[in-house]
């Protein structure tokens, strides 16, 4: 690492950040939260980020809503905007160092960034580790030349850092810390209007736009399958934002016979009133796994992302809790074979076979426990570390 170029002896410490959509403002926001209490009182945070970081006292410089793209197609389209906003935060961060940069998530974003403030001498904190066990080729070798320090989510991670020389800590799952568990479903049932009685599953089509023009048609294709067939059910979609609330509201005006209840955010609410999860593949599948929901998991990309991710790919899924399982417990459904009837048959199975909820609850509480470790201390205590000038 070259010479530091910064923060003069004595000025307060100051932390710069970048979080690129809503998973990574959650996770950015825990940090933050135990950040103050893990450094001076005095300390700056700021950067870019969402509405939970500025919650917990960060100061957003640029709208995090731009680096919100994905797809390879949707992200060309969007180059020169992230580009500029790459260069100006460099700019601002070169000309007045920070103790520490910690890239939240954002891959593609914060390791080129990373990669100049550590040529520069700013120590570089990483938290989420890509899936460079799922994906093929030399990502490694950028992260080297990027990271000081990697914070991994998940136990088996660390040692595919050490195996690299790569200083990396396991520091848990922020969501498992947050997730009870023992989900208490009558209660969100009741905080969400919906009766005690009868089956509920919860569709999450995605938190992005994009995501949503894709897979959100089909969803709601299969969820009219549902219905038709159990016409008890009762479907709960949470909205990430206003205007990601309108556009399932137009889809759902499609389909007025879908006993459906759309939430203004909440999604853990949603999660824990489920007796089954449809979900589009990310996070949420974590999500929904720690809330112990038997799930379908499925995606649709453009065909050219597809065709680079299946050349890229070698793991055999691509959800969470069949990637923590090291098999598949939960069926996955993508691209062209997530038909509306496919998806229905799928999730309705989920929802009526009691052997199998019995055996996702034991192996969901495993892995809850396994990703439980106080990440957010653990996290801060890393970060402060590094800002300090001490590493681990």
């Amino acid at each position: 690492m070259g010479e530091m170029t910064g923060a003069s002896v004595g000025a307060p410490l100051r932390v710069a950040m970048v979080a690129g959509e809503p998973s990574g403002d959650l996770l950015a926001s825990s940090v933050l939260t135990e950040l103050h209490h893990a450094m001076p009182a005095e300390t700056r945070f700021y950067g870019i980020g969402g509405p939970r970081m500025a919650e917990a006292g960060f100061e957003t410089r640029f709208d995090m809503r731009a680096l919100t793209v994905n797809g390879y197609l949707e992200v060309l389209r969007h180059v020169p905007e992230i580009l500029r906003i790459r260069r100006n935060l460099t700019h601002q961060i070169l000309v007045d160092p920070p103790s520490v940069f910690v890239g939240v998530d954002a891959p593609d974003f914060n390791f080129s960034l990373e990669e100049k403030l550590r040529a520069a001498g700013i120590p570089t904190v990483h938290f989420v580790s890509p899936s460079i066990w799922a994906w093929r080729g030399g990502r490694i070798k950028k992260i080297g030349r990027a990271v000081d320090h990697m914070l991994c989510v998940f136990p088996f991670e660390a040692a595919i850092y050490a195996k690299a020389g790569i200083a990396a800590s396991y520091v848990g799952h922020p969501l498992a810390d947050t997730i009870p568990m023992e989900p208490d479903a009558p209660a969100a049932r009741a905080k969400l209007g919906l009766a005690l009685n009868g089956p509920v599953i919860t569709v999450l089509p995605g938190s992005r736009h994009s995501e949503i023009q894709r897979i959100g048609p089909v969803f709601f294709a299969a969820m009219a399958i549902m219905q038709e067939r159990e016409p008890a059910i009762r479907f709960v979609m949470p909205a990430a934002t206003p205007a990601l609330h309108a556009v399932i509201q137009s889809l759902a005006s499609a389909h007025p016979n879908v006993s459906l209840t759309i939430t203004d955010g909440g999604s853990h609410l949603a999660l824990e009133a489920a007796d089954a999860v449809l979900t589009k593949s990310g996070t949420s599948t974590l999500e929904a796994a720690l809330f112990k929901k038997p799930m379908v998991i499925s995606y649709k990309v453009p065909w050219l992302t597809g065709q680079i991710m299946k050349r890229q790919g070698y793991l055999p899924y691509v959800g969470l809790p069949n990637i923590l399982a090291g098999r598949f417990v939960v069926p996955e459904i993508l691209q062209d074979f997530a038909t509306p009837s496919a998806l229905a048959d799928a999730t309705l199975r989920q929802l009526s076979d009691d052997a199998n909820r019995r055996v996702l609850t034991q192996l969901f509480i495993e892995m809850h426990h396994s990703l439980r470790k106080n990440a957010g201390v653990r996290a801060a205590e890393v970060i402060a570390a590094v800002a300090a000038g001490k590493g681990l």
